[in-house]
């Protein structure tokens, strides 16, 4: 054990003792401290309150109907079709957690918290998609016992090339409508001009290969996923300005061979969703299909990030272990996978929010 972990270890016994927590709270020196861990400690009691206030809060678009102007409680009640006094207890509630604000003549407005949310859309499509996963982790011991295949997450993430087209619509919606911010980063992070053509594997109904060809004119771009996907992709792109640019590949990534000939593959939120043994597979497949000199892109949220950790390991963790397959991964045990599979040049790319998405090229 090092000294830093024999430090944090006296310090832990120190803070956990109910004396010393008396103490903290009344000695000028330590008060404000001892507050912030003291609210730190409750937030993580109160959490699952605070995300259905939220949940709320998105069903009842609640922070589009005080976006423009503000609004009195009985005008907001009515717009949300609650009771006075339900619509004043949530408004008290979302205020209290910045999504709203209550202003000084009563009336509530726009808070920084809400704001912030209506700038990334998004994040409603995976709120109303959490329904399923609170039902799953409603007994979280039950569900770390074992690794289960019988969950609502199990079900809806069906990647099985005998998925019906409606369960492929399903989950293909809410990737594509969380792909936006993902998107921007990565291309932020990575000059994709410097390849003639990028094939996306697992690439939904095209969100990100959209980001991609309207940024880069003379790309080409091909876009590989299960069957059932693949023709809803294809039906996406009908008619508009990608038709002509786009190749949709219908193949199983992980059964049959990918196409072969692009300079840059990408994997865009897909990795952390499969085990490793299927992750060994895919990487040795796209090794294969790569042209030579090509590269691979692998950006998705990944564990050991400063600033990340509660949405890699404690979020995503979870959400994966539900789902009955995949991991968050740091980046060292990606490039350990990457070097298995023939990939030898593995760097990290810079992204400007590792909270969303994290990157990693190899070659």
């Amino acid at each position: 054990m090092s000294l830093a972990d024999r430090f944090t270890a006296w310090r832990n016994r120190l803070v956990s003792d109910p004396k010393f927590q008396a103490w903290a709270v009344r000695n000028p020196l330590t008060r404000s401290l001892a507050r912030r861990k003291a609210k730190t400690s409750f937030d993580l009691v109160a959490g699952f309150v605070y995300s259905q206030v939220l949940l709320a809060v998105v069903e009842l678009r609640l922070l589009e109907i005080v976006r423009t102007a503000p609004l009195g409680t009985l005008k907001i009640s009515e717009r949300c079709g609650l009771p006075h006094e339900g619509a004043l207890r949530l408004l008290r509630a979302a205020a209290a957690l910045d999504l709203v604000r209550e202003q000084s003549d009563g009336l509530f407005a726009l808070g920084e918290a809400g704001a912030a949310l209506l700038g990334n859309p998004s994040v409603f499509a995976m709120v109303r998609h959490h329904k399923a996963f609170y039902r799953d982790i409603a007994d979280p011991l039950a569900l770390l016992r074992t690794r289960r295949t019988d969950t609502e997450l199990s079900r809806f993430w069906d990647y099985n090339a005998s998925a019906t087209e409606q369960d492929a619509e399903a989950y293909s919606a809410l990737m594509a409508e969380t792909q936006a911010l993902i998107a921007r980063d990565v291309l932020e992070a990575y000059n994709f001009s410097r390849h003639r053509s990028v094939m996306d594997v697992g690439g939904g109904l095209g969100a990100f290969l959209s980001a991609v060809g309207a940024a880069h004119p003379t790309l080409g771009l091909t876009l590989v996923d299960l069957p059932p996907v693949a023709k809803l992709a294809e039906a996406s792109f009908a008619g508009g300005a990608l038709q002509d640019r786009i190749q949709i590949a219908p193949r199983d990534m992980l059964r049959e061979p990918l196409p072969e000939g692009a300079d840059l593959v990408t994997l865009v939120r897909v990795v952390h969703d499969h085990d490793d043994r299927a992750v060994r597979l895919l990487l040795s497949s796209i090794r294969r299909a790569l042209a030579p000199g090509g590269r691979l892109l692998i950006a998705e949220p990944m564990a050991g990030f400063k600033g990340a950790e509660a949405m890699a390991d404690a979020y995503f963790g979870l959400y994966l272990w539900a789902m009955g397959r995949g991991a968050p991964r740091r980046p060292e045990q990606l490039e350990a996978l990457l070097n298995e599979a023939g990939f030898r040049d593995v760097r990290i790319l810079r992204t400007a929010q590792p909270l969303l998405v994290s990157a990693i090229l190899a070659s």
